[in-house]
């Protein structure tokens, strides 16, 4: 029994490294960015190691054979898609014009099984809530939809209202969850006694006391206590 267990415990550790050595050797992709045919490669990959830890007939050298083909086979996919063009839009898909010039072109949707109602909800997510402000819609090979709205629906820039262009600096967390983030407090040009002096103005003590704190330049040390 006890041995059962040890087999089970290595083999794990085992699959675990493996999977994210290779998930390493891959690259990095947000889940929204997954293409169905990443997505049912990722899931099989699961599959192979999971199934493989409850077999006792199965040992490590056949579960880092698994993983080694399937990812040499994955890898080799990128590849191709990276490299040879003609074959991104068999392996990856390509993105559908479901919206062209105001008009709903209904063979697209029919072609990528989308409803109006998923259409609709697609859109919202765009934050746009009528179809008469598109002008554009792509569906992307992820699932996702880029849109493009029509001129008089857009936002206008600091450029449509003659305005003075200025700098957009980027906030920076300086504490998370109780912790000071010294890095960023030193990127930003700042030192410890800035940052007390900071808390002090806002009667906080201490900076554990601290849930989030964020700076942006120009503007004062925004904190939210716990």
């Amino acid at each position: 029994m006890i041995m059962d267990y040890l087999r089970i415990l290595l083999e794990a550790s085992f699959g675990f490294a493996a999977l994210f050595v290779l998930a390493k050797v891959l690259g990095k992709s947000q889940i929204t960015q997954l293409t169905p045919f990443d997505f049912i490669s990722a899931i099989i990959l699961g599959e192979l190691v999971g199934n493989a830890l409850y077999d006792p007939e199965v040992g490590v050298w056949q579960i880092a054979f698994a993983v080694l083909v399937w990812g040499v086979l994955m890898y080799v996919t990128e590849i191709l898609t990276e490299k040879v063009k003609a074959t991104r839009g068999f392996l990856e898909g390509q993105p559908s014009i479901v919206i062209h010039k105001g008009k709903l072109i209904r063979e697209e949707l029919k072609k990528n099984k989308l409803d109006i109602n998923q259409l609709q909800h697609l859109l919202r997510s765009k934050d746009v809530f009528s179809l008469r402000e598109v002008e554009y819609a792509v569906l992307e090979t992820d699932g996702s939809i880029s849109v493009l709205r029509k001129s008089m629906d857009q936002t206008p820039t600091r450029g449509d209202l003659n305005l003075t262009p200025q700098a957009t600096p980027l906030p920076m967390a300086f504490i998370s969850d109780g912790e000071v983030l010294w890095d960023n407090l030193k990127e930003a040009g700042f030192d410890k006694h800035w940052l007390f002096t900071q808390l002090q103005q806002q009667e906080i003590t201490d900076y554990k006391e601290v849930l989030y704190a964020e700076y942006k330049e120009g503007e004062d040390l925004y904190v939210l206590p716990y």
